[in-house]
């Protein structure tokens, strides 16, 4: 019987497909949902199963970049699955308890989880250690091709503008940042995921300041931008063109 997956995979491929997918294993649906929509709400597309059945069949259809994964399920238990599910995947795994204990935290983590999260627990507590598990083990971005911003094309091997006319130098932050917008064209990116993105420990204003500083050398009118722009509430969007 083929799985009743649920997700908020709702958009079109290229619009969520660089957005860090997350499966949250629970048999408590009241949990799944209030976890899927605080994920989604900051910026993970989410999968939900109710058991490691479930959540096997989802990870033979979709690659998933982490597993929020509850310890005490009915049949096969969280750990019972992480000790199993390790021995054929390396894909990071929090686990979710109501125990708290010292030893079941080491047998969680002997099992091959990445972290541990006792309930009951702050969702943004979860979102930081879910952020420290995919930041330790991201595999690095690197953009191949160059593209085209307006008059610009960007070589991301040397992190720098070209035009008919210029050559313009980025910083490290601003090439790590066109790099991080690069990923989602058209989309907009929250600056917490621009911040995670880069690999940099940045609050809000950090990234303002660096997103106005690059659309100073991007934008003929930096007051009304049309390559580098502000989403309101959402965040910030690079539209670009392949050349």
């Amino acid at each position: 019987m083929a799985a009743n997956i649920k997700s908020n995979i709702h958009e079109p491929p290229d619009r969520y497909a660089a957005r860090p997918h997350i499966l949250v294993v629970d048999d408590d649906r009241r949990i799944r949902d209030l976890l899927a929509r605080y994920l989604s709400d900051h910026g993970y597309v989410v999968l939900q199963a109710e058991g490691s059945a479930q959540a096997e069949e989802i990870l033979k259809r979709f690659e998933c970049d982490a597993i929020i994964l509850d310890v005490m399920m009915p049949g096969e238990t969280g750990v019972e699955f992480a000790r199993r599910y390790r021995t054929q995947s390396d894909t990071p795994i929090l686990l979710l308890t109501a125990l708290g204990e010292t030893q079941d935290r080491i047998t969680g983590l002997e099992a091959g989880a990445d972290d541990y999260l006792a309930k009951p627990f702050e969702p943004r507590e979860l979102i930081l250690r879910l952020n420290a598990i995919l930041k330790r083990t991201a595999k690095p971005y690197k953009a191949k091709e160059s593209f085209k911003i307006g008059s610009w094309t960007f070589d991301p091997e040397t992190e720098s503008l070209h035009s008919d006319t210029d050559t313009v130098k980025l910083t490290q932050v601003e090439g790590l940042l066109i790099k991080a917008l690069a990923r989602s064209p058209g989309e907009a990116v929250s600056r917490e995921e621009l911040a995670r993105r880069c690999d940099i420990d940045a609050g809000e204003r950090t990234i303002d300041v660096q997103v106005t500083r690059l659309r100073r050398k991007i934008e003929a009118d930096t007051k009304n931008p049309r390559y580098l722009q502000t989403i309101r509430g959402k965040g910030y969007m690079l539209r670009v063109e392949e050349i």
